[in-house]
């Protein structure tokens, strides 16, 4: 699978595509956002990675004009703690988010999981791996995830999360009423060598919140315990 990044800093190309190659990827470098969209449109690669503040053409921009020919995946690069770069990156389309400085073992794993939500017919297919075992669907009253695919229903409706929203409601959801520290949603949702603050968690859990209220205004099933964590409740 080709994976296109995007970034001005050649040193972060460079140390990306080396650890992309690694795993199997083939990868194809732009510098500036004006030569990526040319290349993305008239050569789609599986998935992209953008950062954010580039010259000529920023990723904000890249996306939203991308975003008008093509529902390519894209991971957006953020500048660390810069929740502002997040809640735009995700409103203009982008499937997920990694701050600066960030974990290679992290990227590399959202773009697997991306990659298997956007080709579910690949993954549910006799290409995969036999020693995998298959994720089973979680059913939780009126929620319905699917592992496999990362994929959300709200009775029926589809919600849109993050590779990293949906593996904090699936901690959530295994085990309806237990309350979840911000630490043990941070583990299930990024490597050990990866450090985030509890804000981070919390700006995941109101923007899962967001999403299920634009399909059911009366969402209300993650709950908070101030001082505590949170729970989610399939009543």
């Amino acid at each position: 699978m080709q994976i296109a990044l995007v970034d001005d800093d050649r040193n972060i190309l460079t140390t990306v595509s080396i650890a992309l190659q690694a795993e199997g990827f083939a990868t194809r470098l732009y510098s500036d956002g004006e030569t990526a969209l040319k290349a993305l449109l008239d050569n789609p690669p599986d998935l992209a990675v953008f950062d954010i503040k580039m010259p000529k053409m920023d990723g904000m921009e890249l996306l939203r004009r991308l975003r008008e020919h093509s529902p390519l995946p894209v991971i957006f690069l953020t500048s660390k703690n810069d929740e502002s770069d997040e809640e735009a990156g995700l409103e203009l389309g982008a499937d997920d988010y990694i701050a600066k400085p960030f974990s290679l073992r992290l990227l590399v794993a959202r773009i697997r999981a991306i990659l298997r939500r956007a080709d579910p017919v690949e993954t549910g297919s006799g290409n995969a791996d036999p020693a995998e075992p298959a994720q089973a669907s979680l059913i939780r009253g009126r929620l319905f995830m699917d592992p496999a695919r990362h994929q959300v229903t709200w009775d029926g409706q589809i919600v849109s999360l993050t590779v990293t929203e949906f593996l904090i409601l699936e901690a959530l959801a295994i085990r309806p009423g237990v309350i979840k520290s911000r630490n043990q949603l941070m583990d299930a949702a990024y490597p050990d060598d990866v450090f985030v603050d509890d804000r981070t968690v919390d700006s995941h859990i109101k923007r899962m919140r967001r999403k299920f209220r634009m399909v059911d205004s009366r969402f209300g099933a993650i709950d908070t315990l101030y001082g505590a964590g949170y729970s989610f409740t399939d009543a």
